[in-house]
């Protein structure tokens, strides 16, 4: 059973910085594409990122272009998601997700994705 597990979440000032990982275990992870979402409280799970493991295309919610960057490293089963210039907007449990069937699914879509992390608090005050 693939597992994966979040960290690197915290509380921060707005304009600093926090890098998220994720690492998965199994020996395929290669072959999945990724993503990470965020829940804030009384409000619906939302996209931020995703990266397709069949091309390494990328996609972001808008808000968070030029700021966040996604990245993986799979040589360490990992996958990363670099968020710089935070804003207390950015404040939710976020939440990394695979999608272990070499899918070609839309990043974006919830649905896309089969495997799913519990979730690494991150807290932006002003």
């Amino acid at each position: 059973q693939v597992q994966l597990v979040e960290s690197g979440g915290g509380s921060v000032q707005a304009g600093d910085s926090l890098r998220l990982s994720c690492a998965a275990s199994g020996r395929t992870f290669s072959t999945y594409s990724m993503g990470w979402f965020r829940q804030a409280p009384g409000k619906e799970r939302e996209f931020v990122a995703g990266i397709r493991w069949s091309d390494g295309a990328r996609d972001y919610l808008d808000s968070v272009k030029g700021r966040f960057t996604i990245s993986r490293d799979n040589a360490k089963n990992t996958l990363y998601l670099q968020m710089n210039s935070l804003k207390p907007e950015d404040t939710a449990v976020y939440y990394c997700a695979a999608d272990s069937r070499r899918g070609v699914g839309v990043l974006s879509m919830s649905l896309t994705y089969d495997l799913w992390g519990q979730g690494t608090q991150v807290t932006v005050t002003s």
